[in-house]
């Protein structure tokens, strides 16, 4: 190691990770985009700030206790770049994008889940067990799950629902039925 001033010692290089962006931005960014939804049954979902040599993005997922329209989620969009530009949150030039969570996102907050009440489910628990089934309901720290029906050779059977904490849970995804 170099020494720069009296016993201060330096490595001969640093490792900077600049793909990893600080927590408070992403804070920040999502606390902006909750402030300027409109309408009080839409909720930001999650924020994913990706920066690359030469690119930066922002996508901000949104979704509503009934769904969201594109034409809220462009009015977001402008709404959003327009403060971003104004309070110099992000310094250099990026690209944003607002949109709905994927049919293949799990589900990442309560709200999610309410909205999806009646709906098949595959739950992965932290202990790697899964759990198939109807989501039948969803409390403050817990969601009961209603599992699907076995079908052995000789019979059908019914299991009784299924009581899981969120704490349990790694991720649930909507299972999407074409029948």
């Amino acid at each position: 190691m170099k020494t720069l001033r009296g016993d201060l010692k330096s490595p001969l290089f640093v490792y900077s990770n600049r793909s990893e962006t600080p927590m408070y931005l992403h804070d920040a960014i999502k606390a902006k985009a909750d402030s300027l939804l409109e309408n009080p049954a839409h909720f930001v979902v999650d924020v994913v700030l990706s920066v690359k040599p030469g690119s930066k993005r922002i996508l901000v997922l949104v979704d509503g206790d009934s769904g969201i329209s594109i034409d809220d989620c462009a009015a977001l969009s402008r709404s959003l770049s327009e403060a971003l530009d104004a309070d110099d949150t992000w310094d250099d030039a990026y690209t944003l994008e607002v949109s709905t969570p994927g049919v293949d996102q799990p589900l990442k907050l309560t709200r999610q889940y309410a909205k999806n009440i009646g709906r098949a489910v595959k739950i992965t628990l932290r202990d790697k067990t899964m759990v198939a089934g109807t989501l039948a309901a969803v409390h403050a720290t817990t969601v009961v799950v209603t599992p699907a029906p076995r079908k052995d050779k000789k019979k059908t059977s019914e299991e009784e629902p299924v009581t899981l904490s969120f704490d349990q849970i790694e991720k649930t995804v909507v299972q999407i039925s074409f029948k």
